[in-house]
């Protein structure tokens, strides 16, 4: 039901290919057959309550899967309907057949880059997104000419004049999407636990987050060390490969994958923490990434060992519970569910339950948390249009809440959601939930979290 919060989802199976039965690995056929159709996900699915469309469901994909499989064709319109689907996952948690839908898209879209020629077009905005996104230093690069762009003016004026709005749709929605850029600082490779030590944790810092939010990445180093905790921050890590997971780029993703695993494993941690949850998913899946990848089953078993120890920053805190204290917080939050942190790893309750301990801090849920905010990694450049249309009802919903302040834990959601808001007038802060308790354990006062937009 819109606005309900729905019950932790035990873990995802395996995937194709690495089935609980070794010996008989459920094939992409076996994962169709499991579809009954019986509509429980089509509520729950951002496309399908955006246009009504049966092909724009889980169960019209699935059909559309099976149908290009029996006719070895992926038409133009089948890919389409691929394209449309953000990959949020709420149709696994609504499910009641336990359908591998997230395993199913993921070979759609591989099989999609693998037999379909794109326009020119979409192929050189494909290039430029994984050209860019999942390097850190490329992006780094691109920190000095964006500061250097917004702090010319050039961006309100471009707002103001209605120039933006005649831009190709995906160049808009990348102007509006870049965050304010702030000074980053860089994190040491090890953060010493305060007091007594009570774990050593590994730290992903990530593309996106240690790009353009990187006070995100120091507010978890403290709150970490805050509580006891030793921050090991390896400093060859490189990109997850959730990004090229998602968007069936899937030698791609193994790369990058096999490169983070090899990292961690030098690190010699028992705990990885990640404050992204996109990247969080695509990492305690590893093994579904590298199964059927180049590297044989080897890479395989050591994917699986380092997702296991893969944890959201906010699942780990809850577990450990807080050694430092924490301060009062009066200010109002809303509380918002990024897709792949609530269905993508079934942590909803942890990050409510933290923030419900900072005295003072009110917090509120975001009606209809289920439907997606339309970020969903790139699906806000690639898909432009319903991207915004979801960002809309989003911000509609965060306003309902009359909240100052916008609580998420993911990057993409932040800028998504701050980006639809201040299209619509005045936009409330948005911070991680790191954050939040980071200023509680220093003793910040509201205005800390409300002096800036985005992620500030």
């Amino acid at each position: 039901m819109p606005g309900t919060t729905p019950p932790p989802q035990p873990p995802r199976p395996p995937a194709e290919g690495r089935g609980a039965d070794p010996a008989a690995p459920a094939t992409f056929e076996d994962l169709l057959s499991d579809c009954v159709h019986c509509g429980f996900c089509l509520p729950t699915c951002p496309t399908y309550v955006l246009w009504g469309e049966e092909m724009d469901s889980p169960r019209g994909r699935i059909h559309l899967m099976g149908q290009s499989r029996q006719d070895g064709v992926l038409t133009g319109t089948a890919v389409r309907h691929f394209d449309n689907c953000l990959g949020c996952l709420a149709c696994v948690s609504a499910c009641p057949s336990g359908v591998r839908y997230d395993a199913l898209i993921e070979t759609a879209r591989a099989d999609v880059e693998r037999e379909h020629e794109r326009p020119l077009g979409e192929r050189l905005l494909r290039a430029a997104v994984f050209a860019l996104f999942p390097y850190r230093g490329r992006l780094r690069l691109l920190r000095g000419p964006l500061r250097g762009y917004q702090a010319s003016g050039l961006s309100r004026l471009l707002r103001r004049s209605g120039l933006l709005d005649r831009l190709p749709p995906s160049l808009a929605a990348m102007e509006r999407l870049a965050p304010p850029l702030r000074p980053a600082p860089r994190l040491p490779e090890r953060v010493r636990a305060r007091g007594r030590r009570r774990a050593t944790v590994g730290m992903l810092t990530g593309c996106v987050q240690g790009a353009f939010f990187p006070q995100v990445n120091t507010a978890t180093a403290r709150v970490l060390a805050s509580d006891g905790c030793e921050v090991v921050i390896p400093r060859r890590q490189g990109c997850c490969g959730a990004l090229s997971a998602h968007a069936g780029r899937a030698e791609e993703a193994a790369r990058f994958a096999r490169s983070t695993v090899a990292a961690f494993e030098r690190a010699g941690v028992d705990v990885v923490v990640v404050n992204s949850a996109g990247c969080g998913s695509t990492m305690k899946h590893y093994a579904d990434v590298l199964a059927n990848a180049a590297g044989g089953d080897g890479w395989a078993r050591r994917a699986e060992r380092l997702g296991a120890k893969v944890r959201d920053v906010t699942e780990f805190l809850a577990d450990l519970g807080p050694a430092a204290e924490r301060h009062p917080l009066p200010i109002r939050a809303a509380y918002h569910d990024a897709c792949h942190l609530s269905h993508g790893q079934g942590v909803r309750e942890q990050p409510r339950d933290l923030l419900r301990a900072v005295p003072e801090l009110e917090l509120v849920d975001v009606a209809n948390p289920d439907i997606c905010c339309g970020s969903a990694g790139i699906y806000n450049l690639l898909r432009p249009e319903p991207a915004a249309e979801l960002g809309r009802r989003k911000s509609a919903d965060v306003r309902a809440t009359g909240a100052p302040l916008l609580v998420a834990g993911n990057p993409g959601c932040a800028l998504q959601i701050a980006a639809a808001m201040g299209a619509d007038g005045e936009a409330p802060a948005v911070a991680h939930t790191v954050q939040v308790l980071d200023a509680s354990i220093r003793g910040l006062p509201p205005a800390h979290l409300l002096g800036g937009r985005r992620g500030g």
